[in-house]
């Protein structure tokens, strides 16, 4: 996977008082939210980061996808949870490739894996022609504290950075994703106690292919409605 060149600096920031850098997930890149969402990949810190702004650089920023794994810099104020933070330095080091579908109901894979009252991930191996090609796993969801609900956010239990570099039950790494949410955006509770993930440790496969026609999400497109799922409601 090509990245782009190390410390290429994407705008001149104003004067913000404390910096981030590592290595971050891009989870959210569309056009009806002004904001790009970033999950720390050793912590379970998301970061709102403008998505405009950088002149010159601004191609480096509207390049990104879902699914990216970037190795960055964020500049921006901890103590401000209403201002987003900025890009001041970004490389593009990977990519899972990601497709999403909502308001679905699970596969019957997936319903097979899942048991009442579970609390932590399941999963089945999948395989084509006797050989492993990935991952069916479900996610237990449940309200946030105080009652908040967060809509739509991938499938359930965040961050997912583990599963993408070791893919359970296999060991290799994810190339393809796709994320079954059986809720629509404008649910207040959950249909179903989990959402559905798939991991794909070979790309294209005839597996991922059909699950992707019968949900109708292809791949590199972030088909959830335009809305922002990280806006917690009550």
């Amino acid at each position: 996977m090509r990245g782009r060149a190390r410390n290429t600096y994407v705008g001149a920031a104003p004067p913000l008082r404390m910096e981030r850098s590592g290595h971050f997930r891009v989870y959210r890149v569309v056009e009806s939210v002004p904001h790009i969402n970033v999950q720390a990949v050793d912590s379970p810190t998301l970061y709102s980061v403008y998505q405009s702004g950088y002149g010159e650089r601004q191609p480096t920023v509207d390049a990104l996808e879902t699914g990216d794994l970037i190795e960055a810099t964020l500049a921006g104020d901890p103590d401000d949870d209403a201002e987003p933070w900025r890009l001041t330095a970004l490389d593009r080091v990977d990519r899972v490739r990601t497709a999403f579908a909502v308001d679905v109901d699970p596969p019957e894979v997936a319903r097979e894996c899942w048991t009442p009252d579970r609390t932590e991930p399941a999963y089945t191996v999948l395989t084509e022609d006797g050989a492993p090609v990935g991952i069916c796993g479900v996610q237990p969801r449940a309200p946030l504290p105080n009652g908040a609900f967060v809509p739509s956010v991938v499938t359930g239990l965040l961050p997912l950075e583990s599963e993408f570099g070791s893919v359970p039950e296999l060991g290799d790494p994810a190339v393809e994703a796709v994320f079954l949410d059986p809720d629509p955006p404008e649910a207040s509770s959950y249909a179903w106690p989990y959402g559905v993930v798939y991991l794909f440790t070979r790309p294209s496969t005839a597996t991922a292919e059909r699950l992707r026609e019968r949900y109708d999400c292809p791949l590199d497109t972030d088909t959830r409605p335009a809305f922002d799922p990280y806006a917690i409601r009550r």
